[in-house]
């Protein structure tokens, strides 16, 4: 800036005014500290073996280990370097079981383990409408999207009805973190003779 402010015939504090800095800027040479690099390594080391921890830890780590580093020049690396400690991942629901035990079934294969839920809206107008979805936990695909302003749990049954026809009966169907097998097959059998029925109708 000096060869420009002296080109135009200006005095430092004109410019200083004109540009917004302060004139201590013009005079202060940026250093930087011989073990900056070292420091800067130690720092990254330590963020990646303590991944859950802040750069106050670290400076607690830092000086146990020898440095002599206030917290505020730790941070300074920590920002410059970009680090920051991961965002904390909500705990899974887990069903509890009658013994006390907890356990959440893992889909093994397609058909497996069914989940359904309910997603609610508002049109334009205000009004409220439902969405039932229903995937498959295993290969992620949405086997249905039931849309309606209202949906009972005869509704559900009748959308479970259909995929229990055309994909056959899951080996388990989860539903607010509550898992349930033998209601599935309960119903699964429960369709196989609706069917039977009919077509035993049909047939006279």
């Amino acid at each position: 800036m000096d060869h420009v402010r002296a080109e135009l015939g200006l005095s430092e504090r004109r410019v200083c005014r004109a540009l917004g800095q302060h004139r201590s800027t013009q005079r202060k040479i940026l250093t930087t500290p011989d073990d900056e690099a070292a420091l800067t390594a130690d720092i990254i080391a330590l963020a990646l073996q303590y991944g859950r921890y802040g750069y106050r830890r670290i400076t607690a780590l830092l000086r146990e280990a020898g440095w002599r580093v206030n917290r505020k020049r730790v941070e300074r690396i920590w920002r410059q370097e970009g680090l920051k400690v991961p965002q904390k991942q909500p705990k899974r629901g887990r069903l509890w079981l009658n013994d006390g035990s907890c356990i959440r079934l893992r889909p093994e294969y397609p058909n497996h383990v069914w989940s359904y839920d309910f997603v609610e809206d508002r049109t334009h107008d205000g009004r409220k409408f439902r969405m039932l979805n229903i995937i498959d936990e295993f290969t992620r695909e949405c086997l249905v999207i039931r849309v309606n302003r209202k949906l009972k749990a005869v509704d559900v049954i009748d959308v479970l009805s259909d995929l229990f026809i055309l994909r056959g009966v899951p080996g388990h169907i989860r539903s607010d973190n509550v898992l349930c097998g033998e209601a599935a097959a309960a119903l699964g059998q429960q369709i196989s003779a609706r069917r039977f029925a009919g077509s035993a109708l049909q047939s006279e």
